[in-house]
């Protein structure tokens, strides 16, 4: 169980970095533009937020940890997908890739902690 807590705590902290860098970064803004997606940036930030928040309470609460898990790998999922679209290079990609995984994977041991 020690392991999985280690994967909540690296995927909330690298979500609220991400976000914090959103605010503070212009290129992190410059990519939702060159994704095409700069009317839903904040929207998508606020659910990487929400997600994050939500893996720290599910260290308690196990269905919050479920729902997270999942919206996080689906978010990134998402991203993966806009990546092949643009059809970005495995290296540009690999963040998405692996906190989809990272979060397929809390979600999928949440799963087997359900009564």
């Amino acid at each position: 169980m020690y392991g999985v807590t280690i994967c909540i705590l690296i995927s909330s902290l690298s979500f609220f970095v991400y976000a914090f860098l959103y605010f503070y970064k212009p290129h992190m803004k410059n990519e939702f533009k060159r994704f095409g997606l700069e009317k839903i940036g904040l929207t998508t930030v606020l659910l990487e937020i929400t997600g994050a928040l939500g893996l720290l309470v599910g260290l308690k609460f196990n269905l919050i940890l479920m729902i997270s898990s999942l919206g996080l790998a689906l978010l990134m999922f998402a991203g993966l997908i806009v990546r092949i679209k643009l059809k970005d290079s495995i290296r540009v990609s690999l963040p998405a890739i692996f906190y989809m995984v990272l979060n397929a994977f809390i979600f999928w041991i949440s799963l087997k902690l359900m009564p």
